[in-house]
């Protein structure tokens, strides 16, 4: 069943021939990962074509992580603050792998951005991965930092995928392998950047101009949806229109959506086309008047047919079923029976089925919403009041997660820091 599925995906996000700018190495490379992963081989693929540092397919770390049993419900209580002022669960250890305005990696020539946010991990050929982290600085000093690791976890370079963009919130993975990266203001777009930063990013007009926070990407309809963070903000839904020369969804051509909860008690979900994607003047969330505000829409991502959203404003995570295309709360820190998640802010989606919150403000913690809908929580950022966790992300082997702490001890962003913390959250 996982073989035909990789083999459904791979038949919708390649090319079905081969372009002319396809050297006969690449289109060979490609025609026997494509053949390896069909036949229910993927780690296999990966491992043997590991030239290029190209992005390992997601149906490869899809299977990763579901032959992986979940300990994140098992973890036990926290423990006392490291040397790292991180309360951490049993057994587990912390380190610091980049600081703002230093260099992580000796001759890098890059140094750590400000205001580290929103985050990802992509695994390469060869068992490394690259973990990107936006910048959330104003006035065109914005951008996308990139930390790349080898196959044993070893930091070998660190760089820059996007600059002189604007407050570069959260954003969101595609299934190809690039990164979107949201801008925060009024005059905001969603930029597709390359992790390995071999091609160039691109302005994704096509996905609205406004406020942009997180994008989270349907891989079964293909169908991307976006927040907004304001306090009146809305929930959008892009749905691209054909294939690009690659045989992929091209997202730079589409029709883009507007949420409208019809029903107070079921919640049923009307999507508005917007005439006017590009509207000035932050007009756009106002073009359909009956479409539902949301109080400050923050992280969004997608699990197993479900979309899951956090609204800052009211504490609220919200679980959107797509196939009956209906709209509940999911979490709500005012009828929780256990409400210590608040500043509700990025959202991570686990592939064993947990939800896990970083929070801004609160306590500072990453907050597990176990399948359940029990809470716990994972880590704690100590001693840092004037801060927020940002960008929480595993790596495909499942024993690191990555994170920041967006101001650091300073309470500025020159102060962001980002974290490496290792430990069983899994076992194979």
């Amino acid at each position: 069943m996982l073989a035909l599925r990789s083999q459904s995906r791979i038949q919708r996000f390649t090319k079905k021939n081969s372009s002319t700018s396809d050297t006969p190495d690449s289109a060979r490379r490609n025609f026997l990962t494509n053949a390896l992963t069909c036949i229910g081989y993927p780690l296999f693929a990966s491992s043997l074509l590991t030239s290029c540092g190209n992005i390992v397919m997601p149906e490869v770390i899809e299977r990763m992580f579901r032959r992986k049993v979940s300990n994140l419900g098992n973890l036990g209580p926290l423990q006392p603050p490291d040397e790292n002022g991180l309360r951490l669960p049993k057994g587990f250890t912390s380190k610091i792998v980049a600081r703002s305005n230093e260099m992580p990696v000796k001759n890098s020539k890059y140094s750590w951005h400000w205001a580290p946010d929103g985050g990802a991990v992509f695994a390469v050929d060869g068992g490394g991965w690259i973990y990107v982290s936006n910048s959330e600085m104003s006035g065109g000093a914005g951008g996308v930092g990139a930390l790349s690791f080898g196959a044993n976890g070893d930091l070998r370079d660190a760089y820059s995928i996007l600059q002189g963009t604007s407050r570069n919130c959260a954003g969101g993975k595609t299934p190809w392998g690039t990164w979107l990266s949201g801008e925060e203001v009024s005059d905001g777009h969603v930029w597709e950047c390359d992790p390995r930063a071999i091609n160039k990013p691109r302005k994704l007009k096509s996905l609205g101009t406004f406020a942009h926070e997180a994008v989270a990407y349907d891989t079964v309809n293909d169908h991307l949806y976006l927040t907004e963070d304001k306090e009146d903000g809305r929930l959008y839904r892009f749905r691209p229109d054909g294939a690009d020369q690659k045989g992929r969804p091209d997202i730079s051509k589409g029709v883009l959506e507007v949420a409208q909860l019809t029903d107070a008690e079921n919640n049923n979900v009307v999507w508005h086309e917007l005439l006017d994607p590009n509207a000035k003047r932050e007009a756009t969330r106002y073009q359909i008047k009956a479409s539902t505000a949301f109080n400050g829409g923050e992280g969004i991502d997608y699990l197993n047919g479900s979309i899951y959203m956090g609204t800052k404003g009211d504490n609220k995570v919200w679980r959107y079923d797509i196939a009956d295309n209906t709209m509940s709360v999911f979490y709500d820190v005012k009828t929780s029976d256990n409400p210590i998640l608040k500043g509700v802010d990025n959202i991570l989606a686990v592939e064993t089925g947990e939800i896990i919150v970083a929070e801004d403000g609160g306590d500072l913690q990453l907050v597990i919403i176990l399948p359940s809908g029990e809470l716990q929580p994972l880590i704690q950022l100590v001693g840092q009041p004037n801060s927020e966790i940002t960008g929480p992300a595993f790596n495909h082997h499942g024993d690191c997660l990555y994170f920041s702490s967006q101001r650091g001890k300073t309470g500025t962003s020159a102060g962001g820091i980002t974290y490496e913390v290792k430990g069983p959250f899994f076992n194979s």
